[in-house]
């Protein structure tokens, strides 16, 4: 890959080989060291992505969920606080994520018959992709439900046999000329 390629942006299909060695890759230098790619000489530019992910719940608690009776509090109000705050936070927990400005973040929830589906989209404008933080987002927000429930979906042994989190994808990302 060329230095100005950024790993935020799908790349097309080319009929020439895959990366083979270390110094074609763009967070690893030829001695193995892994760096943080330079976007410093890269223009500003308008960013979107969306991700989502769901948890599967049993019907009681999501019936709780509906009625507000879970004892911890509002579940939703409360995962959508720690979703966004897991958007800001990102590049503290990714390694290789760069701190960027966060202009906007839109979370979403849809209560189903069995699952909470968790939407996140994040806006920036900057030289990278807000990818990583709309999926720290989800997965954020998805685990502050599973917390927030735990007590309703325990089996008399303790275990969560009816919860999982799964699907979780971007489902869309954007980027124009400002």
């Amino acid at each position: 890959m060329s230095e100005e390629t950024d790993p935020d942006e799908p790349v097309e299909a080319t009929p020439e080989p895959a990366a083979t060695s270390d110094d074609e890759l763009t967070h690893t230098t030829a001695d193995g060291d892994v760096q943080m790619v330079d976007v410093g000489a890269k223009p500003d530019t308008a960013r979107r992505a969306v991700a989502r992910g769901e948890i599967r719940l049993t019907a009681s608690t999501i019936e709780a969920i509906r009625a507000d009776g879970i004892a911890k509090g509002d579940v939703l109000a409360t995962a959508r606080i720690g979703a966004i705050q897991a958007v800001k936070h990102t590049w503290e927990t990714i390694p290789m994520c760069h701190q960027i400005p966060i202009t906007n973040v839109d979370t979403e929830f849809a209560v189903g018959d069995d699952r909470v589906e968790v939407t996140v989209a994040v806006e920036t404008t900057g030289k990278t992709g807000c990818e990583m933080e709309a999926l720290e987002g989800v997965t954020t927000g998805l685990n502050v439900v599973w917390d927030m429930v735990k007590a309703a979906e325990k089996d008399a042994d303790g275990e969560y046999p009816d919860t999982r989190i799964s699907d979780v994808e971007v489902v869309s990302k954007e980027k124009r000329e400002i």
